[in-house]
């Protein structure tokens, strides 16, 4: 009845108010979207429990040949739906996910050419999209503009950092004012990129903002297919304008015979803690396709000769003395690997291309993904995982040379299914604005973008021809996620953002880490790299050099590294550090072992954006609970709540936590470790050390 109420009501209201103002309800009736044609322009503007989400703001595209789909707009008719649904994700961080919208589809004219605009409301967001049918008034359905607004306050301020720069989502965050928004502003508060600066101001997304009243939003995109990458860009007293990353001629999209954009999405919450908890980008996407057979798709925990190149600086990636990728070291990392219950070892530098300078223009020497090196036996350490239960996580370092891999793929995937490799970790290292090389229909070479639609269809090229030979990717220097990994389970999880390995050669400071759960995390899981236990005197000078770097700092405690698995999401997490670093803290990785990376349910203890962060996650394979906790450079105690728990039963908890003389920088490798039986009743105090966290591992009875 509750659905069929919505209904009715809806028609209702727009039965009443058919040539001018269209009002949609969310399902329970607090989201208010209305749509107006006034003025002969298309305008939306939204509210939650009559505060502001978005002031009137403008929608339209503009196709080539002068195609103006901005003005004179008539809405010729509007349907409307309910839906209401639940799905259970095989891979996951929630058992069951509630679909559950109000659907309004209208169809509008604008000089004698159709376009649809289709909403969806859920009782956390909104999402919006337009369709342009095939027509014989349109010839071109090239995008040169796309005119959608999000009219905001001058007083809202927003966690962001900048598109159109050179090293695509790898920036820390800064918090200002939405008007604020700029490179100029960037270099001052946070890191000076004024050096590669062609593009326009504008921040990426997900753009987390909040509002003046209170509101908690976060601006992104989903389904993202065949289109270009969308920025936000300033405009001036708190509007925020798309802007799409353009191709080398300056069209934005390119298609052929009608349009489907990707969802414009607007999540919407009451606190920072609310803003965690949605699935909107991925109730926005489809199911994967069921002639398509993804069983085979497996999550894990894997380690990695990896850090040992990008943190400890004792070995390279090409061929050298210091060589990490040989034989007789890869098969010392499997025999821990195993004996520790991991399901994979991720490899880099295995394969002909690797040289001093490789890294990162995307002019190098290209990369072989078929041919080893002369130490690395491929089909010899294959045989060896093999027996120890340990999949080789395969690397493709394209060093941004899209043709060249594309070229390889096909081979380089047969090899590695044939290898029994499941996993592949791509990577796109190209740190030029600008700068992906694509060779047009004339043989010339055209710099695209990396957010661009050729890099978009490049990255379901790969994903498709993957699914075809069971394997599955997780993809460094990405395009974020807009929640395909519904659509391709395989898809296992992506970077997309300064993660651990800057804390090997420079450093992301103690905040960041609190940034990335409301911002970057809000689109899907990240590779984030967690699980570093030598926090400092871990970094040689130069391979073979002995000499140690006292300045590099990963700047966290090992408690806080626990807390990590539980705070970041990832169906494929790593243990990052060497073998010979957690067999000195082997109760500590104790912790890491055990933790899942499937859970059933989520729950944020605490939360504040850039301060603090406390979350509790249920295993999806048994009744046991897994509690993370952070803090920024301040200390903290917090008062757990454990009545999340089921009644009636007793539970152990082991506490991994700071001591009170644990510091991220001056004493960051000190913890405890102790034991509590609770109850769903129990309540204790936890203490968090300057840049600290702790984890608890909780097991019923």
């Amino acid at each position: 009845m509750k659905k069929l109420f919505y209904l009715i009501f809806t028609i209702f209201i727009f039965s009443c108010n058919n040539n001018y103002k269209k009002i949609i309800f969310s399902p329970d009736n607090k989201i208010q979207v209305f749509i107006s044609t006034k003025n002969n322009e298309l305008t939306y503007s939204i509210k939650k429990d009559e505060r502001s989400v978005i002031k009137t703001s403008k929608l339209g595209i503009v196709l080539k040949d002068n195609i103006d789909l901005t003005k004179k707009f008539k809405i010729i008719s509007f349907n409307s739906k309910t839906h209401s649904e639940k799905w259970y994700p095989k891979i996951r961080e929630f058992k069951e996910i509630l679909n559950e919208y109000n659907e309004a589809i209208l169809e509008i004219e604008s000089e004698n050419k159709k376009l649809f605009l289709e909403l969806r409301l859920f009782n956390d967001g909104v999402a919006f999209r337009y369709k342009i049918p095939n027509q014989k008034i349109i010839k071109k359905y090239d995008v040169i503009d796309e005119i959608t607004e999000f009219n905001l306050s001058e007083n809202d301020s927003a966690w962001w950092n900048p598109a159109f720069s050179y090293r695509r989502y790898e920036f820390l965050f800064a918090n200002t004012k939405i008007d604020d928004i700029s490179k100029k502003n960037y270099s001052k508060l946070v890191e000076d990129i004024s050096y590669d600066s062609i593009g326009i101001d504008a921040a990426q997304t997900p753009l987390t903002i909040k509002k003046n009243n209170g509101l908690f939003l976060s601006i992104h995109e989903a389904k993202l297919v065949d289109y270009s990458s969308m920025t936000l860009a300033p405009r001036g007293k708190g509007k925020l304008e798309c802007e799409l990353y353009p191709w080398s001629d300056g069209v934005k999209v390119k298609l052929k015979d009608k349009i489907t954009t990707p969802w414009r999405t607007i999540q919407i919450a009451n606190s920072s803690s609310e803003l965690l908890k949605s699935n909107i980008i991925l109730n926005l996407n489809d199911d994967p396709d069921e002639k398509i057979d993804y069983s085979w798709v497996n999550t894990g925990k894997y380690m990695g000769v990896w850090w040992e190149m990008i943190g400890t600086n004792e070995s390279t990636w090409w061929p050298s003395k210091y060589h990490g990728a040989n034989n007789k070291k890869i098969e010392k990392y499997i025999d821990f690997a195993s004996e520790n219950g991991f399901d994979g070892l991720l490899v880099e530098g295995w394969n002909e291309g690797w040289y001093p300078e490789w890294c990162c223009k995307g002019d190098g020497i290209p990369f072989s993904f078929t041919k080893s090196l002369n130490d690395f036996d491929f089909e010899k350490l294959s045989r060896y995982s093999s027996q120890k239960n340990i999949s080789i996580v395969g690397h493709h370092e394209t060093g941004g040379q899209i043709q060249n891999y594309e070229n390889q793929l096909e081979e380089a995937f047969k090899l590695y299914q044939m290898m029994g490799v499941k996993y592949i970790k791509t990577g796109y290292v190209n740190d030029v604005s600008k700068n992906i090389k694509r060779i047009d229909v004339n043989g010339n070479i055209q710099r695209e973008w990396h957010h661009g639609q050729y890099m978009i269809n490049h990255f379901k090229k790969v994903i498709s021809l993957a699914a075809k030979y069971q394997l599955c990717i997780i993809t460094h220097e990405p395009i974020k996620d807009t929640g395909l990994r519904r659509t391709y389970p395989n898809y296992i999880s992506r970077e997309g953002a300064k993660g651990q390995e800057f804390n090997g050669f420079s450093s992301n400071g103690v905040n960041h880490i609190l940034d990335l759960p409301f911002t970057r995390l809000l689109s899907g899981p990240m590779d984030y790299t967690p699980g570093i236990f030598q926090l400092n005197n871990f970094r040689y000078t130069q391979p073979g050099s002995g000499v140690i770097d006292k300045n590099a700092i990963v700047p966290s405690t090992i408690a806080k590294e626990l807390s990590l698995y539980v705070i970041i999401y990832s169906p494929m997490q790593m243990a990052a550090d060497l073998p010979k670093h957690y067999k000195k803290h082997m109760e500590a990785f104790e912790f890491i072992k055990n933790v899942p990376v499937n859970w059933d349910n989520k729950i944020i203890l605490n939360s504040k954006i850039s301060e603090y962060l406390t979350i509790a996650r249920k295993d999806s394979k048994s009744e046991n609970w897994y509690v993370g906790g952070i803090t920024n450079e301040r200390p903290r105690e917090f008062e757990l709540d454990f009545s999340f728990l089921d009644s009636n039963f007793e539970y152990i908890a082991k506490i991994y936590s700071d001591t009170k003389d644990t510091h991220w920088k001056n004493n960051p490798m000190e913890y405890e470790i102790s034991s509590k039986i609770i109850n769903n009743k129990s309540k204790f105090n936890i203490f968090l050390a300057p840049g600290g966290g702790f984890a608890i591992e909780i097991v019923k009875k």
